[in-house]
């Protein structure tokens, strides 16, 4: 599922023209990020993360060969002894995600680093979050989510999954009457992001 994050990647698994960070990563044990895209069987899309925030590099992975996987709702409730606005922010919200009721999770920089060790915030970082829905959501409840969130003492990025892909929690509590939807295949606007049938033209 998109925002996993794996273990067992090896180098030899990279494209011949990866570049050094990217093998570098790997060789350090570091987990990949499972990627919201369409692959061949037996193996999954994933991302290897870099130092640097734009070091992102896709690539494939052998299902055969995961030797870990951690979800983002594995997370929620992992500390780090760092003082970070990230780190902060997700102390202060998570008694208050817990009671909404939603299974939710923590994803991007924070995610990488609370499962893996591997230092991947800063002090400017967001924290990235996802909230599983299976079952819709309102504009009106993410409004209320939104107001939460901005509380916290960094930016935070939520990302609503429904069953038919991924939208952004601000997106769906605007005014807008189309959100931006992304599964496996595309991305696409749609009226309601658990009814796929209803895209835009």
């Amino acid at each position: 599922m998109a925002h996993d994050l794996l273990w067992g990647m090896t180098p030899e698994q990279l494209p011949a023209d990866a570049p050094a960070w990217v093998i570098e990563s790997v060789r350090a044990g570091q987990p990949v990020v499972v990627r919201r895209a369409v692959s061949v069987a037996g193996q999954v899309a994933v991302g290897v993360r870099g130092r640097l925030r734009e070091q992102r590099f896709a690539a494939s992975m052998a299902i055969d060969s995961v030797t870990r996987r951690v979800q983002p709702e594995q997370l929620c409730h992992v500390d780090i002894d760092r003082d970070l606005p990230a780190v902060r922010a997700l102390k202060q919200l998570r008694p208050m995600l817990d009671d909404c009721g939603w299974a939710w999770g923590v994803s991007g920089s924070a995610g990488f680093e609370l499962a893996s060790g591997f230092q991947a915030l800063h002090e400017g970082s967001d924290l990235d979050l996802i909230l599983r829905a299976p079952q819709p959501i309102s504009c009106a409840q993410a409004q209320v989510l939104v107001t939460l969130l901005d509380r916290a003492v960094c930016v935070v990025d939520m990302q609503v999954q429904t069953p038919f892909g991924a939208v952004a929690l601000r997106e769906w509590a605007g005014s807008s009457n189309r959100v931006l939807l992304k599964n496996a295949r595309e991305a696409c606007l749609v009226i309601d992001p658990w009814n796929p049938q209803e895209q835009a033209a």
